[in-house]
Formats: structure tokens, C-alpha cells, sequence
């Protein structure tokens, strides 16, 4: 499986229609087609289609023709997304018709074609599952902390300074975990503590 971590773009053009393809990861698709019906007021239909893990890992899909024929602009998107085994992104494509009517053939190709174009401009990376892991460290361990996170190259969240040590929410996938408990678990009797059980992040 893939996914991104940025937004994506391309342009296709077929009989006169533009199509404009966004290819975004699954945290920024809400807040994109909402910019997008605002930036294009003018455009005939915004039509998508999405690949998520839920909390079970379950991958669930959803598309919408926007008003499209039916099955002929959000299904061919999300086909072409399975196609590339792409999970945890939304892909958006806004159409300005041309004057010059597609048919069913015409939109399933012409949708098909710019989900691919946006995704092989896209930079897709292996998917793994992450997940978010706490921990409290008094503050005389605060430097090996930040070095062991800066050369393991480890995703810092969030840190919270409070009067008796700092709160760490770091990002993991199960085998960052497994280095860190090796590393950290020895400071237990330095005031290293594991706080919660760890909450899953879909991110990537």
C-alpha cells in the first residue's frame, strides 16, 4: 500500500472541458474541497473520491459523481486509486465543461485519465501504520530524549512542559516503538514513565 504527505495537482484537458485534479492526503481533504468550491463557484462539478483506514484498519471508500451520470466520474477515480493500492488520500477533480458533451465512455476516460496524471506527479510513499505513543521524561533526561528523537529521525507531536517534567505524544509505527522502549525503558528509575495505552494514527 501507498499514501502521500502533501497535495498534488495536475491539468487535463478533453473536447474543450478542463479537468483539475487534486490528489491530498486524508487529514487535508475536508478543509481542500471546501477551498475548492469556493476558488471555482463557476465549475460544472467537483467530483471525488476517497480511501481511508478506519479504527478497526478496515479501508473504507466513498466517491461522488456530483451530478455527473452516474458511475461515470467518481467510480473511474476511486478504481484508479485501488489500481495503485493508494490508502489514506482523497483525490478531487473540477470540471469546466467546454460546450461539447463527453458521453458515458468520454467521462469514465476522461476522469480515469486525470486521477492517473495527478498520481504519477505525486511522490507516493510506503503506507505504515503509526501510532501515537506518551511518555513522561523528568527534565534532566530531556537532552537524550530530544537527541535519541532527532537522530532516530522520530515525528514529535506534541510536548507539554509541566512543573515536574515534559509530556512527549510521539509518532511511531511499531518497530520506531520497539527501538524506543529499548533506549528509554532503562531511565525508568531516572523518571522515564509511560503514561496511556497508544492511539492509532492513520496518517501514513
Amino acid at each position: 500500500m501507498q499514501t502521500i504527505e502533501q497535495i498534488y495537482t495536475a491539468e487535463v484537458e478533453e473536447k474543450k472541458s478542463t479537468f483539475l485534479a487534486y490528489l491530498c492526503p486524508m487529514n487535508d481533504f475536508d478543509v481542500l474541497h471546501v477551498k475548492l468550491k469556493s476558488d471555482h463557484p463557476k465549475a460544472a462539478h467537483i467530483v471525488w473520491a476517497k480511501r481511508f483506514f478506519n479504527e478497526f484498519r478496515q479501508i473504507v471508500e466513498n466517491n461522488s459523481d456530483d451530478g455527473e451520470p452516474k458511475g461515470t466520474s467518481g467510480p473511474p477515480v476511486l478504481n484508479v486509486m485501488r489500481g495503485v493500492e493508494l490508502v489514506n488520500a482523497g483525490l478531487l477533480i473540477v470540471r469546466y465543461f467546454g460546450g461539447i458533451k463527453l458521453g458515458t465512455g468520454g467521462l469514465v476516460r476522461a476522469y480515469g485519465s486525470s486521477a492517473k496524471e495527478v498520481i504519477a506527479a505525486a511522490l507516493l510513499i510506503p503506507f505504515v501504520f503509526k501510532e501515537i505513543f506518551t511518555c513522561k521524561t523528568d527534565y534532566p533526561l530531556v537532552p537524550r530524549f530530544e537527541h535519541y528523537s532527532l537522530h532516530h529521525a522520530l515525528h514529535v507531536k506534541h510536548r507539554e512542559f509541566q512543573s515536574d517534567g515534559v509530556v512527549w505524544e510521539i509518532e511511531m509505527s511499531e518497530e520506531e516503538k520497539a527501538q524506543f522502549l529499548d533506549f528509554a525503558l532503562p531511565f525508568e528509575r531516572d523518571g522515564f514513565k509511560r503514561l496511556k495505552l497508544d492511539s492509532l494514527n492513520f496518517n501514513r
